[in-house]
């Protein structure tokens, strides 16, 4: 589905306190840039950003990026944000988020090898047509710069509603080189549903009676 462009974005965007700009300057120096030897959590294909956001809260001793392509997509995800705070006092603002606008084709100009501990996907694009195989995030193309940036004992969650999307990455994460350590077809009906931190999309899929598949791969 095309996005609509909105007007302004980029400007919103660029001026924005929220978001790590020139972030390749921050390569190898994360922990720097937040301050505190925490680990660093990675969303890739964030949208609005609710996910991130409550793990944000949930977790202060974690530091979490947010990364999102669209600067049309992004603005609101900083927009909600801004709305959260913005009744809380300076010391009770979270230090612990930050959005990029990047593409994920970039991972390794912004993140040192074993600079991020675990990397979330969350209802990705599923490209359908076999011909866009290779930009799904699932993919041995994206599976290889994963490997590039994450501690050693790092891992890969994945969500998503797609069927289609799901059993394929069930296939090729493991020809990938990768071990899929947890899968599930139905994550509302396990036992750790309730520690689950939903997403806008997954929360809309559910209500609608769809099933939530996840999985947690290594290498």
């Amino acid at each position: 589905m095309r996005l609509r462009h909105i007007k302004g974005c980029e400007d919103f965007v660029a001026a924005s306190s929220s978001v790590a700009h020139s972030p390749e300057q921050y390569r190898g120096k994360w922990k720097e840039f937040f301050g505190n030897d925490h680990p660093v959590e990675l969303e890739i294909g964030m949208g609005k950003g609710q996910f991130i956001r409550k793990l944000s809260r949930m977790h202060p001793e974690v530091n979490y990026i947010g990364l999102e392509r669209y600067e049309t997509v992004l603005m609101k995800a900083i927009q909600r944000k801004e709305r959260e705070e913005a009744a809380l006092p300076e010391e009770e603002r979270r230090k612990n988020l930050v959005f990029l606008c990047e593409d994920a084709l970039r991972l390794p100009e912004l993140f040192a090898p074993g600079e991020v501990s675990k990397i979330y996907l969350n209802f990705s694009d599923p490209w359908p047509k076999s011909g866009h195989a290779h930009r799904r995030l699932t993919s041995p193309v994206f599976l290889k710069l994963y490997d590039q940036v994450l501690q050693p004992e790092g891992c890969v969650e994945f969500k998503t509603d797609n069927q289609a999307l799901f059993e394929w990455s069930v296939e090729t994460i493991p020809e990938a080189g990768w071990k899929i350590v947890r899968l599930t077809r139905d994550l509302h009906a396990e036992p750790e549903a309730a520690e689950n931190v939903m997403t806008e999309y997954e929360e809309k899929f559910s209500s609608r009676g769809q099933k939530i598949n996840k999985l947690v791969a290594v290498r």
